[in-house]
């Protein structure tokens, strides 16, 4: 049916550094695993979105500073409203709507925007943090990729955060300064290992990942692992996303489950084929996480429980 009135807009810009952050918390993303023509179809009540930028530097490493990151590349995109009212995808603390570029070398690309529940709140910094884990995984992944461990480059989505100008759409008036993530759409979404020490090895692919989580160890001298990898295996490459860095320090957010964390990781990780033996690991780690799927997240204050292996034996 030919609507009646013409399409509710809504408009979106790149936050700068210097806007206050919401206090929201990383999700595992429960994204499609393969894409759907249906869901990218253009639809009545198509909302744009705008990318500007206001002349201030963006903390999004770019193509320029790295050889695996892979960018919008676009200013404008359209999403339609109802895709924001009633989302395709979500987990936990955050949503998933898709929509289609319309400027750029990505015009007519699908794209993601990605956005949190509202009352869940953590950290007030958030967004940074989360840009900040982005820019330390292409470091990683770029040393990664010149090993030529694999045939297929590895390459990381690199989101911008937009937010929501006043919309004239009854049910979104509500949305002004809302923040949203941005990044192209990957297909045949699958997850290759989480941050508390799950992985799915049971293809070559989740070996290749479990190698670059180990290699992160090593090359950044124990002080980082590179984990809570997931994304899409292509013909020539694989695109990651939302990966999860797990430091000495905690220096990554609420999904940062620091030193703990990286004994769990190693805890679990046999090494396989692709992992080099003159790589690093821990000399004894310790479990202190269950190990699963979705994404782990740990405040603070939370005090650690570790299990141990001896002689044979898991000791609690």
């Amino acid at each position: 049916m030919t609507p009646t009135s013409s399409p509710k807009v809504i408009n979106y810009s790149r936050v700068e550094k210097r806007l206050e952050m919401p206090q929201y918390a990383n999700d595992n993303l429960r994204s499609p695993r393969s894409s759907t023509p249906n869901k990218h179809q253009k639809r009545d009540g198509l909302s744009r979105c705008v990318a500007r930028d206001n002349g201030h530097q963006s903390e999004i490493p770019s193509d320029a500073h790295s050889n695996s990151g892979q960018c919008n590349t676009s200013t404008n995109a359209e999403i339609n409203a109802a895709d924001i009212i009633e989302p395709y995808a979500e987990g936990s603390f955050r949503y998933v709507a898709p929509g289609t570029y319309t400027s750029g070398p990505r015009k007519g690309e699908p794209c993601v925007l990605k956005w949190f529940k509202t009352g869940v709140v953590f950290e007030p910094d958030y967004f940074t943090l989360d840009i900040r884990a982005v820019g330390k995984a292409l470091e990683i992944v770029d040393h990664f990729n010149n090993l030529n461990v694999t045939h297929k480059t590895i390459r990381i989505n690199v989101p911008e955060v937009w937010f929501v100008e006043p919309s004239n759409h009854p049910r979104l008036s509500g949305w002004k300064g809302a923040r949203m993530l941005c990044e192209p759409f990957i297909d045949n979404y699958e997850k290759f290992n989480s941050n508390s020490g799950w992985y799915d090895a049971s293809e070559t692919w989740g070996e290749v990942m479990q190698a670059l989580s180990h290699f992160s160890y090593h090359v950044s001298d124990g002080s980082f692992v590179l984990c809570d990898l997931q994304g899409g295996v292509y013909r020539r490459e694989i695109v990651l996303s939302d990966p999860v860095i797990l430091s000495r320090k905690r220096e990554y957010g609420v999904t940062d489950l620091g030193p703990e964390g990286i004994s769990s990781f190693f805890y679990q990780h046999n090494c396989n084929s692709f992992c080099s033996p003159q790589w690093k690991r821990p000399l004894d780690p310790l479990l202190f996480f269950s190990p699963r799927m979705g994404t782990s997240m740990m405040k603070h204050s939370e005090p650690m429980v570790c299990t141990r292996r001896k002689r044979g034996r898991v000791i609690t």
